[in-house]
């Protein structure tokens, strides 16, 4: 049986290496972060998660090791962060090129290790296989390099690991079809193998296409603010016709994917990426139009203190407690560049506070501000809305329904 050593235990990582022990494989898990194996050797699951606590159970009923150190396998899967260089917008493969070489140090000859991480297209070729090279071991005999990237979201995320298709990518198909094997124990879908850089290419490019898509709509919503029309009205005509699927506006993007992919091809392509680019401006900007409208409403309604406005929501989408680049936190940086202050803050999935004047009770938050603006659509908002009351309300996740005292984008 292949042993198999997932780095990496955050959002990808942890479920993909509890379905893979669930699934009867010998797993261990390794993070660099002390905090986090002992935490999970004791039980304590790092992030709430549909259906991850019943996965935890049945993977340890299994065979599956936590630990800070990388251990011999035959099969490593890396889950570790990419984020960009914010100067350049390329990818930082720090992380990744860290994770490569502590493997190397330990793993036997014929060892294959699988990316999972989303990286920008010629990532492998450029920083990985030099790696390698350096230590004078032979690619596709010595070590086998690998490209899997996930394809889950948090809030979905078991469902998608059964259900959602995989790409391989690869130096040569025989180590990929004993890989795409490893993943058929879990995966129900369809598991594409290719060369390794259109795996790459593909993962950027999915997520890339869905940045451009909401980009379109935020637009429309922007334009049709400046003629007071009703965006969510004219998209809900406009997608009768068979061939438009126009998204919805929103306060901005914000994750670990659409929010961050896309500047890997503007880092590498800088000549070639302008429609990309605008996208991306056009969705970083949303923040800012969010506060023109918080700004609109407080001079309408003669309100001089910041502190009567509270935002809703702290995460980056609906019924997850996941932060990471959320619109919210973005908002709250373009304020604090303007020496604003003292705006409110709740949401009753981030048990912990992050951020200044964040309020932990629902009620005691509304008790406290006049205009609430709705950042994330949580149940639990949908489920209390009769407790919003006679507040002013700016809706940017169109879940109201229009009266007076409701604003949209």
């Amino acid at each position: 049986m292949d042993k198999i050593n997932v780095i990496g235990l955050g959002y990808i990582g942890l479920p993909t290496a509890l379905m893979l022990a669930k699934s009867g494989l010998k797993v261990t898990g390794t993070d660099y972060n002390k905090d986090i194996i002992n935490s999970l050797q004791n039980g304590e699951l790092l992030f709430d998660e549909e259906g991850l606590n019943e996965l935890y159970e049945q993977a340890l009923q299994n065979e599956i090791n936590f630990s800070s150190s990388y251990v011999k396998a035959d099969v490593y899967i890396l889950a570790v962060p990419t984020p960009y260089v914010e100067d350049n917008k390329k990818l930082d493969a720090s992380f990744v090129i860290s994770a490569i070489n502590s493997v190397l140090d330990i793993c036997d000859k014929g060892t294959a290790i699988v990316i999972e991480s989303t990286i920008s297209p010629g990532t492998i070729d450029k920083y990985i296989r030099p790696v390698v090279q350096n230590r004078g071991l032979i690619m596709g005999q010595d070590i086998h390099l690998l490209h899997a990237p996930e394809r889950i979201i948090p809030g979905n995320m078991i469902f998608e690991l059964e259900n959602n298709a995989r790409t391989i990518g690869a130096d040569n198909n025989y180590i990929a079809e004993k890989v795409k094997n490893i993943y058929k124990t879990f995966c129900k879908a369809e598991i594409v193998i290719t060369d390794i850089r259109s795996a790459e290419m593909s993962k950027v490019v999915e997520n890339t296409y869905r940045d451009v898509n909401i980009a379109f709509a935020n637009e429309l919503a922007k334009i049709c603010r400046q003629d007071d029309m009703d965006v969510y009205e004219i998209i809900r005509i406009a997608n009768k016709h068979p061939r438009v699927n126009i998204l919805q506006p929103g306060p901005g993007v914000g994750g670990h994917c659409i929010s961050v992919d896309p500047w890997f091809l503007v880092g590498d392509y800088p000549d070639l990426t302008r429609l990309i680019l605008s996208a991306r401006k056009i969705n970083d900007s949303m923040p800012n139009h969010v506060l023109k409208r918080i700004a609109d409403i407080m001079k309408k309604y003669n309100i001089n203190d910041i502190s009567k406005v509270g935002l809703y929501g702290l995460t980056y989408k609906e019924n997850v407690d996941d932060t990471r680049e959320s619109p919210t936190l973005q908002l709250l940086n373009k304020m604090e560049e303007h020496l604003s202050f003292g705006i409110k803050v709740f949401d009753p999935l981030v048990s912990k506070k992050i951020v200044e004047n964040q309020v932990m009770n629902f009620e005691e938050f509304l008790e406290e501000i006049e205009i609430v603006v709705i950042l994330v659509a949580h149940q639990h908002l949908i489920e209390h809305m009769d407790l919003l009351g006679k507040l002013l309300i700016l809706d940017t996740k169109n879940i109201c329904m229009n009266s007076s005292t409701v604003y949209k984008l």
